[in-house]
């Protein structure tokens, strides 16, 4: 439970009261002066992003920390200005008065937000957060706290719809969808001009030791009547209009010059990252045109890497072909993006020059767990380096996709285990650190490690009791979900699993731990006992044995034991 100090937020009770929203008396008395005679009032709905990682990959003390320092961040921030209330588990609220010395509403929102981005030291760790900002004002857009309360948390989720860190106005009458892409249509042209596109950074992180190799680019728009969009809702219209080449052309501008600015920091053994469209490609001086704009700038061309999509390969196929050649013989690498979900066949791996593979953040979500996408992503990473090739794994988000891609020999890792997108700045930050989560990346303790199964607690207690005077090291699951991310993230000699669980068979699980995990000794132990069952899995070798419940404890304890030599015997480590 998290016990912030007096000095860092409002009491509990303030706490407790704004989540009741007009039950709150301060704010419902703001809300009320705001209502009547003024000034106005702005409420901030403050949500830091992906926050549960920080928990689940660091300890929830180390979250807890975090929370308070951000709260004393917060709270000398708005000095004097306004209110602050915890609201959630990872969430704040901010009720400011408007007048001649406070910043415009979205102005102060991208002000709190950056207040979010700066590092933050709990040590043993360095965190980089990133967060959005919802905004709602009163009286303009509400009257009493529940709906002012609402209104800013309706922005925050529309804040998260367009990308996450950054920042939303409630918007009262929301425009339709067809009258959204109108306004795209209309403003679109006119972005570069008038300054409204932004760059994100994302970091790209070694597999070998968390080293930052590089930095994917990532485009925002700010819209003047939109907010914040991903390239997804504009990037079409773009494409329509006749404009995304004069997008593209600009992000590679941008980037390189940001590369320049880095490298003149002292910073060289990084590459930037830039996605390239069809329709920039297709352009007969594309190869010409970068070439120009780095030795304009004054980028090495191996610091340059462009990112196609396998849509790309498929069109004027010799044009394409001479052109990505011409690239990568100047130095520049070639990344095919979002493997697994084009319509290129395997062959355009063969006839085009492409160094670098990405896989698709689809196949990583549920790789460590689901029997195809874990496949298909093995297959991925064998079938890159049989070419040749650096395998990326894009939208890596969890501790258990990390250990499973690392087991897997995958060389690079991209995703918010490591980091938003952010701005230039704080990526300036993060290559100043050089290192990311090196704690990830520490080597497996060559410990006698069992994993048990059982979805019974008191059972899986039992066992673990029973083995502990062994002297393994137990990791205990009480489904299958967890067993797979215990897998992925240690080194798992012997396993042993119940037969009949509410989410999968114990002879189903062993069966796709074999083709994760082949080097496993697999046990189970079940008080029901289907023979044929059984007996397929030991023909198929998905399991070493199948042990009955109620069990004799020294029986299973030299079962075990006898698992654990034949783990060593296989591996030739010789008899235990």
């Amino acid at each position: 439970m998290w016990n912030p100090p007096a000095s860092a937020i409002a009491s509990r009770d303030d706490q407790r009261a704004v989540r009741l929203g007009a039950g709150n008396p301060e704010l419902a008395a703001m809300v009320a002066a705001a209502s009547r005679t003024g000034p106005s009032l702005m409420m901030f709905h403050v949500d830091i992003d992906h926050f549960a990682s920080v928990n689940e990959n660091m300890s929830a003390e180390v979250g807890d920390q975090a929370l308070v320092l951000i709260a004393e961040r917060l709270r000398a921030f708005i000095d004097g200005r306004g209110k602050l209330w915890r609201h959630g588990s990872d969430e704040f609220l901010i009720a400011v008065e408007r007048s001649a010395n406070v910043p415009p509403p979205e102005e102060l929102a991208e002000q709190i937000r950056q207040q979010i981005e700066l590092p933050l030291s709990v040590l043993p760790y360095t965190l980089f957060l990133t967060g959005k900002v919802g905004v709602s004002l009163c009286p303009e857009h509400a009257t009493n706290a529940t709906a002012l309360l609402d209104m800013a948390e309706d922005a925050v989720q529309q804040a998260a719809r367009e990308g996450g860190n950054s920042v939303h106005l409630h918007v009262l009458h929301k425009p339709s969808s067809a009258y959204s892409e109108s306004i795209i249509s209309r403003q679109l042209v006119d972005a570069i001009d008038n300054g409204e596109l932004r760059l994100r950074y994302q970091p790209l992180v070694s597999a070998r030791d968390g080293h930052v190799v590089g930095m994917e680019a990532l485009l925002r728009w700010q819209s003047p009547t939109l907010g914040m969009l991903v390239p997804e809702r504009f990037m079409r219209t773009a494409e329509r209009l006749g404009i995304i080449v004069q997008i593209g052309a600009w992000v590679l501008e941008m980037t390189l010059r940001q590369a320049r600015f880095w490298r003149d920091q002292g910073f060289e053994n990084f590459n930037v990252a830039v996605n390239v469209s069809t329709l920039q490609l297709l352009r007969p001086n594309f190869h010409s045109e970068v070439m120009a704009m780095l030795q304009s700038i004054g980028v090495p061309p191996r610091m340059l890497t462009l990112e196609i999509n396998e849509s790309a390969l498929t069109n004027n196929v010799n044009f394409v072909h001479e052109t990505l050649a011409n690239l990568r013989n100047e130095g520049i690498s070639l990344c095919l993006d979002n493997f697994g979900t084009g319509d290129s066949s395997l062959s355009a791996l063969v006839r085009y020059p492409v160094d670098k593979l990405k896989i698709d953040r689809s196949f990583i979500k549920s790789a460590p767990a689901a029997n195809r996408e874990a496949a298909i992503s093995r297959a991925i990473i064998a079938m890159g380096h049989q070419l040749g090739m650096t395998v990326i794994a894009n939208g890596v988000e969890s501790q258990a996709q990390l250990g499973f891609l690392r087991r897997n020999d995958c060389d690079v890792f991209q995703g918010y285990l490591f980091g938003e997108p952010m701005s230039a700045d704080a990526a300036g930050m993060t290559l100043r650190r050089r290192y990311l989560r090196p704690e990830a990346f520490a080597e497996t303790r060559p410990d006698r490690t069992l994993l048990l199964l059982d979805d019974e607690e008191n059972v899986l207690r039992s066992l673990v009791r029973l083995f502990r005077r062994d002297g393994y090291r137990i990791l205990a699951a009480g489904n299958v979900r967890d067993a797979f991310d215990l897998l992925a993230i240690n080194d798992v000699q012997v396993i042993l699993s119940d037969q009949r669980m509410s989410d999968m068979s114990g002879t189903e699980f062993l069966g796709r731990v074999k083709m994760l995990y082949p080097d496993t000794i697999r046990l189970v132990l079940s008080g029901y006992t289907d023979l044929n069952t059984v007996t397929d899995a030991i023909n198929r070798g998905a399991i070493y044995r199948f042990l009955t419940k109620p069990w004799n404890d020294d029986d299973l304890r030299e079962h075990i034991r006898q698992a654990f030599r034949t783990h060593d015997e296989r591996r030739g480590i010789g008899q235990a």
